[in-house]
């Protein structure tokens, strides 16, 4: 499964009502992220153990839904522009490959959108619904 990378307009382990205003450039704008990576079949309880140990370390990720060939993992990082918000997301997989036991995929995808851009998709109802549950799912 392989999609174009969409950039348009956060991290943050606060909830909504205590972080930074979208204008606020000393504390970085919130954006929502979405990272979508694949490769050769896994194990699914491999895939399912390695994304659990991502959001042990990492706990601003909201929900990981994976298969055994595919996955995407959804989160809030805040970053000061859409670059530096992309570049985070480009560098996570990579990063946290070893240490959390990700499988050897690359990126397929990647969407970064401001927090308005995210809320006002919810309320025109298109787009993906809302990372509710949080955690770690199959597709």
């Amino acid at each position: 499964m392989r999609r174009l990378a969409s950039v348009e307009e956060g991290r943050t382990d606060r909830p909504e009502e205590e972080r930074a205003d979208p204008g606020d450039a000393e504390e970085g704008r919130l954006w929502h992220v979405t990272l979508s990576v694949a490769g050769a079949p896994a194990p699914v309880e491999d895939v399912r153990g390695a994304l659990e140990r991502l959001a042990h370390d990492h706990p601003f990720l909201l929900t990981s839904r994976y298969a055994e060939d595919h996955a995407e993992i959804r989160y809030w990082e805040q970053a000061r522009d859409l670059r530096d918000a992309a570049a985070v997301a480009l560098r996570l997989w990579g990063e946290h490959r070893r240490t959390a036991g990700l499988p050897p995929w690359e990126i397929v995808g990647l969407e970064v959108i401001g927090r308005d851009v995210y809320h006002q998709r919810i309320a025109e109802g298109y787009g993906p619904p809302p990372a509710v549950p949080v955690g770690v799912h199959p597709f």
